[in-house]
């Protein structure tokens, strides 16, 4: 997920959570009758959000009923796109390999992230590798996953990722670097029974 779409997202929550905070906690004084600031447009149990005046007000223009359903329809826009966004996967397709020509070629980025997992889950101490690659196709970056076993080194473990794996694929795909984010997690067994 880009920095962006991360910000955008804690914005967003921030700025949901404060609304449905300020209209609950208000909601809730008044249907409690307790004292409400007198802007406040619920003042008791019987209360409703709109009243008959308030909805017949703008029936008669014209203009009304396609500004509302056109406010709606950004809404609605607006949402999936949030949505879409948080579904997409922000994997880089391809890597742009230097050939030496000057002209360069296009690796695959699912190829890449194969051949690094392999090389990673092959490593002692690790039970299975998992590899996104983000980024620009000309600085990608690595986003891996190992899942440890209980006898493993993280250090060590982590040490030969860097200096094996990391280093065959930033070589062979002629990246002048790969920074990587490494997350680990340990394999969940069962107890050792001592007699």
């Amino acid at each position: 997920m880009s920095g962006v779409l991360r910000t955008v997202n804690r914005v967003l929550l921030g700025l949901a959570g404060l609304v449905l905070i300020c209209v609950g906690g208000g909601v809730l004084a008044a249907a409690l009758d307790l004292s409400v600031p007198s802007w406040w447009p619920w003042y008791g149990k019987r209360d409703v959000l709109l009243s008959d005046a308030d909805r017949d007000r703008w029936r008669s223009e014209g203009w009304w009923w396609p500004v509302v359903i056109a406010v709606l329809a950004v809404l609605v826009v607006l949402a999936l796109w949030w949505l879409l966004a948080q579904l997409r996967r922000a994997r880089l397709s391809e890597v742009l390999v230097d050939s030496g020509d000057g002209e360069g070629a296009l690796l695959r980025g699912r190829a890449l992230e194969g051949v690094l997992a392999q090389e990673a889950g092959a490593l002692d101490g690790v039970s299975r590798a998992h590899v996104v690659l983000a980024g620009k196709r000309s600085t990608p970056r690595a986003r891996i996953r190992l899942l440890m076993e209980p006898h493993a080194a993280p250090g060590e473990a982590l040490g030969r990722l860097t200096d094996e794996a990391l280093a065959h694929a930033r070589d062979s795909a002629g990246l002048a670097e790969l920074p990587a984010e490494v997350r680990l997690k340990a394999v969940k067994h069962r107890a050792e029974r001592v007699t």
